[in-house]
């Protein structure tokens, strides 16, 4: 040993072995749980939403077929009457679906008007129904009715309008 140079004794220093990842500390298997629930919550309430809304999917579709027979004869009246009528029937279906049967079955008339246009969740004069519209599918002949405009509120309608429940 040089008494000069205590630290050229010395042994080089030893590294300690490397922390592995695995096995995983109680913390990260907690959030892992965590996280595997939260996904599956949130897949079970976007399943349950997705099939709650079937409906309204299915009547869009409806309402879009109508729309596309009334484009191609519009000037007919008799054509016109009925795509009234059938958008009267469309609507009473989809609110029997999303509100309780016994408060929307007996609605019809003015009763019935006032029922969409208080559900249909908008203030903009485009998207309320037409006071012609609630007895318009019991005259021989039509009405001064915006057809056009009826099925754009009644679109409004069936994606907008929210169930008490």
């Amino acid at each position: 040993m040089n008494p000069q140079d205590p630290l050229a004794a010395l042994h080089p220093l030893r590294e300690p072995i490397a922390i592995g990842w695995w096995p995983l500390a109680p913390g990260w298997w907690l959030l892992a749980c965590a996280a595997l629930l939260a996904l599956t919550a949130l897949t079970v309430y976007l399943v349950k939403r997705h099939r709650a809304n079937a409906y309204r999917r299915i009547a869009i579709m409806r309402l879009s077929e109508l729309r596309a027979r009334v484009d191609k004869l519009p000037a007919d009246p008799v054509e016109t009457l009925a795509a009234v009528s059938e958008t009267n029937a469309l609507l009473k279906a989809v609110a029997l679906r999303a509100f309780p049967q016994q408060d929307i079955a007996a609605l019809s008339g003015p009763a019935w008007l006032a029922f969409l246009n208080a559900t249909r969740q908008s203030s903009s004069p485009s998207t309320e129904f037409s006071a012609h519209f609630a007895n318009a599918a019991y005259r021989p002949q039509l009405p001064d009715l915006d057809v056009e405009q009826l099925l754009l509120a009644a679109q409004h309608w069936i994606t907008k309008h929210r169930s008490p429940a």
